[in-house]
């Protein structure tokens, strides 16, 4: 659950917090925030974005019910440009590390690749699910930076 769009500087210890905010009751406005924010990733090898691509789509995202904490549940699937694409791994991480940044309340999210659209969708979307192996990818200087080049918004 993340959600780290709108934080402040916290006094005492330097890390930053989430500031309160009430995320939207209709779950299309959710759906269109969400798209609005993958839709400009960049191709980790391509001039295009993922939207032009059609690596992610509207009908890819998928708003379920609340938790019983009232964190919202986002599904989002993304379908790679090949079915032995080399950088779905590194895609799903950039959606992740995006939506993470840039949603402005906490979620719970979950990313998976089209099904029958990868050759290994089943082990891709285990590691883009999986806390401990997130971390470990960013801890990564070279994956960071791409994944920093891919999700940065232009001017």
């Amino acid at each position: 659950m993340f959600g780290s769009g709108n934080q402040e500087q916290d006094e005492g210890d330097g890390k930053q917090k989430l500031k309160d905010v009430d995320p939207p009751k209709d779950s299309e406005e959710i759906k269109d925030m969400i798209y609005d924010l993958l839709r400009n990733i960049k191709d980790p090898e391509k001039p295009n974005t993922l939207e032009e691509l059609g690596v992610i789509y509207e009908d890819g995202i998928f708003i379920k019910a609340p938790t019983g904490g009232g964190v919202n549940v986002i599904r989002v699937e993304f379908n790679p440009t090949v079915p032995h694409c080399s950088l779905a791994t590194l895609i799903g991480l950039c959606i992740r590390v995006k939506l993470q940044r840039d949603m402005p309340f906490p979620i719970k999210l979950n990313i998976f690749i089209k099904e029958g659209a990868h050759t290994t969708e089943h082990e891709i979307n285990k590691q883009i699910n999986d806390k401990e192996r997130i971390a470990a990818a960013m801890e990564n200087p070279n994956l960071r930076e791409i994944v920093e080049t891919c999700i940065k918004d232009e001017d």
